[in-house]
């Protein structure tokens, strides 16, 4: 379709100024067929063309067109070359697309519905957004009420079933109320499968519109004009409220768009009395709509997780601190828009502020103190267990230290380091003579030690330095007696004489 201006200048320079097709398409810009259109429209007959290669062709193509209207004009053209057409492929498509037959323009009837009867729902798409180092795609639940257009807009980071609903909480409490019927498209948040008018819905929406006492309905597909007021509502959102803004985050934004829902969506004309605006009349509906139940529907999302060795659980790209003692089970992660919840049956064992970022690890100070200690105890029983391998009466030389006030953790390192130089048999010795002779402490064990070392003329003892591994640090060796090999060597001494 040309403007009406421009086909009164075509026609009056022909008619009146005698021009030429070539020269009226030139001049005002259009091409040549498009001039012919117009004059042969007001009865010019068109110029005689010269004869064209598919001129014989012209019935077989009306025929097989008549038979498959949507034939593609590539298999024709196969079909012509097969009955020697010697021309090429675009003369085909050019004169396929003047000559196929067109389906006649259907019809549509204007949807009118009653105050608080529907409201049409669906996603839109706004790129991604970067939050730290994650991508994340930045979505919006529109709400529109088919009656006064008064619209709802929310922009989420996920199209998951828990930010759906969300939306829907989110939209009924702004409303005060819930229409009698919700229109989506077939959309996999609300239609699971459908086969014709067979549809089968999400079970958790319709445990949703059970509780808010909805009915779910659903668009027929390709049918645009059914959802009509949600898709030009989106429309209106990215030229009106979208395009060109600066916001910080997502609190941000949808504090901006509830703004903006309120007052300049609110104050365009409504559609079926222009001299009204949208705001007036969603007052008169708000009466309308189906009251709110008592209490909301849960919206968190319920994620079974099993945790590893290390007191952290993985979820949504980041990972969140538990209780040591909470490792190597399977959990259960309750996540609102906002909090991180991890439970153990009905215990609640952490919370968090939850990240949208990811690689993070978010962290409750507590559970690392609570690792922290029990690792430190963990090496004290494990000296412990070192010492009363090595000398059964450590302990008692230990109880004797602690009546005296002393410091017990700097006497256990002291005697674990002396355990290290001289072995558990002297150890063992060097304990029992201190405890003995009345003076339990780690530096008697130690001039014990070193007293008896001097007498049997041996040199003092070379410290041995071991890896950090605690499979080699706490591994207890004990010492056998040398005794055995003189054993050995009497019998070698017999053989030789013999």
């Amino acid at each position: 379709m040309i403007p009406k201006e421009l086909e009164t200048q075509i026609l009056r320079l022909h008619f009146a100024e005698k021009w030429r097709i070539g020269t009226i398409a030139s001049q005002v810009g259009v091409h040549h067929s498009t001039v012919r259109r117009v004059l042969g429209q007001h009865g010019v007959p068109s110029p005689s063309q010269r004869r064209s290669m598919l001129d014989p062709y012209r019935g077989f193509v009306d025929e097989q067109l008549r038979r498959w209207p949507t034939l593609p004009a590539s298999v024709l053209f196969g079909m012509l070359q097969q009955r020697g057409y010697p021309g090429r492929p675009d003369h085909v498509r050019h004169m396929v697309a003047r000559v196929r037959p067109r389906p006649a323009a259907e019809a549509y009837l204007r949807l009118r519905t009653l105050p608080g009867e529907q409201a049409q729902v669906d996603w839109a798409h706004f790129g991604t957004v970067q939050i730290g180092r994650a991508t994340r795609p930045l979505v919006a639940f529109v709400m529109v009420l088919s009656y006064s257009r008064r619209l709802f807009l929310r922009f989420d980071l996920a199209q998951r079933m828990e930010s759906f609903l969300r939306g829907h909480e989110a939209c009924f409490a702004e409303f005060g109320g819930v229409a009698r019927v919700l229109l989506y498209d077939n959309l996999k948040s609300a239609v699971l499968e459908r086969a014709g008018d067979a549809i089968r819905f999400h079970p958790t929406l319709l445990d949703f519109a059970t509780h808010y006492r909805f009915e779910p309905r659903a668009a027929a597909p390709y049918r645009g004009n059914e959802k009509g007021r949600v898709e030009r509502a989106i429309r209106y959102v990215r030229s009106s409220f979208f395009l060109g803004r600066a916001w910080k985050d997502l609190d941000d934004l949808n504090a901006q768009a509830h703004d903006w829902c309120g007052s300049v969506a609110n104050e365009r004309a409504w559609p079926q009395d222009r001299s009204r605006t949208v705001g007036a009349v969603w007052q008169e509906e708000k009466a309308q709509l189906l009251p709110l139940p008592e209490s909301p529907y849960p919206t968190e999302e319920r994620v079974e997780v099993h945790v590893g060795k290390t007191p952290y659980l993985r979820f949504d790209r980041n990972d969140y601190s538990i209780p040591h003692s909470s490792v190597r089970r399977t959990l259960t992660v309750l996540a609102s828009k906002d909090r991180v919840r991890v439970l153990q049956g009905a215990t609640v064992l952490a919370e968090h502020r939850r990240s949208y970022d990811q690689g993070q690890q978010i962290e409750d100070l507590s559970h690392i103190a609570d690792l922290v200690a029990h690792k430190r105890a963990a090496r004290e029983h494990r000296g412990l267990d070192r010492l009363s391998a090595g000398a059964p009466r450590s302990a008692d030389l230990l109880a004797a230290l602690a009546k005296d006030g002393a410091n017990l953790g700097a006497a256990v390192s002291h005697l674990l380091r002396l355990l290290d130089r001289f072995g558990g048999e002297e150890l063992a010795t060097a304990v029992s003579e201190a405890l003995d002779s009345g003076t339990p402490s780690p530096h008697s064990v130690r001039l014990v030690l070193e007293r008896r070392r001097r007498e049997r003329g041996l040199p003092p003892p070379i410290a041995i330095p071991l890896p950090a591994d605690p499979r080699v640090r706490d591994l207890v060796v004990r010492p056998h007696a040398l005794s055995d090999y003189d054993h050995l060597e009497d019998r070698d001494d017999d053989a030789s004489a013999r």
